[in-house]
């Protein structure tokens, strides 16, 4: 018999504990505004201590680190000519990396029909179905957490989810100015940005897929992309 009382407990112990961190997180979201408003090149850095560091720079090495890729560029001719190099690249691979999946995104779009490589098919929001004989997804990020290298993708901006996490790769596109420190910050980011009320959907990647739930071995692309790169806009926002 299932003990209703004890999952009852466990599961209020564990909102508890997250309502708890959440609060004394607070003092420092306030400590961070103080120091992005006096410099907006200043923010403490996550990873080790030493001289303050740009969030793209914190963004980068915290993604690298759960093995992700990380490709800096300043504006949309960059872009394209960073998607043209990781398509290619994967090409050599098992990957494949010749049918591609695109989110319903204008700029995507646009910015994937400057590819400069061969490709079989490029595909506009391909159905759920279909997906999964595409090698690889292309998509924007509404957010990224600077702290944790995670990307936030909100459903109500922008057609991608499946387009994110079915296909072996994964790629998005994020602007500079949209990377937050902390998980609070992004949330606040993608609120304002949208209507009065919060999407439905809102997805947090972190690194490729990975999984220990087999006998405790970490096993990479189980239930997502195997690969993940984030291409980071740090110039002019790119005009959607």
């Amino acid at each position: 018999m299932i003990d209703l009382q004890r999952n009852i407990d466990a599961r209020d112990a564990i909102l508890r504990s997250i309502r708890d961190h959440l609060s004394a997180s607070t003092p420092y979201d306030g400590v961070h505004a103080e120091a992005a408003s006096a410099s907006p090149d200043y923010f403490p850095s996550v990873v080790e201590s030493g001289a303050p560091r740009a969030l793209v720079q914190i963004f980068r090495e915290n993604l690298e680190a759960v093995g992700g890729h990380c490709i800096v560029v300043r504006n949309g001719d960059e872009v394209a000519r960073a998607l043209t190099r990781i398509i290619a690249d994967l090409q050599k691979t098992p990957l494949r990396a010749r049918r591609i999946a695109l989110s319903n995104a204008p700029l995507v779009e646009r910015l994937a029909g400057q590819i400069e490589v061969e490709v079989d098919e490029l595909t506009v929001a391909p159905s759920a179905a279909d997906l999964f004989d595409y090698d690889v997804g292309i998509t924007t990020a509404q957010a990224a957490i600077a702290e944790t290298g995670t990307l936030v993708l909100e459903s109500e901006r922008e057609r991608h989810r499946l387009v994110s996490l079915v296909p072996p790769v994964h790629i998005a596109i994020v602007e500079a100015a949209s990377i937050c420190l902390t998980l609070g910050e992004a949330l606040a980011l993608v609120h304002r940005g949208g209507s009065s009320e919060m999407s439905s959907t809102i997805t947090f990647i972190t690194g490729p897929s990975r999984t220990a739930d087999i006998e405790l071995t970490m096993a990479i692309g189980v239930h997502g992309p195997q690969e993940l790169y984030a291409i980071v806009n740090n110039g002019e926002p790119l005009p959607a």
